[in-house]
């Protein structure tokens, strides 16, 4: 495996847990209406979209 491959398994495994940070922050939001809760959540949406963002640029490396 090339170390590019696990890069980009890791970069994938943090989009997947931010955004299931963000899903479970939000559900937390609606039953106590915490507005931290929904801070977080929307911190953690951003940080995945980021995350996104530099996939992308990884589609050209290891060739």
């Amino acid at each position: 495996m090339k170390l590019i491959t696990a890069h980009r398994i890791l970069i994938g495994a943090g989009i997947a847990f931010f955004l299931f940070y963000a899903a479970f922050q939000l559900r937390l939001f609606v039953r106590d209406g915490a507005t931290a809760a929904l801070v977080q959540a929307l911190v953690a949406v951003v940080v995945a979209a980021g995350f996104v963002l530099y996939y992308r640029t990884l589609r050209g490396w290891g060739r």
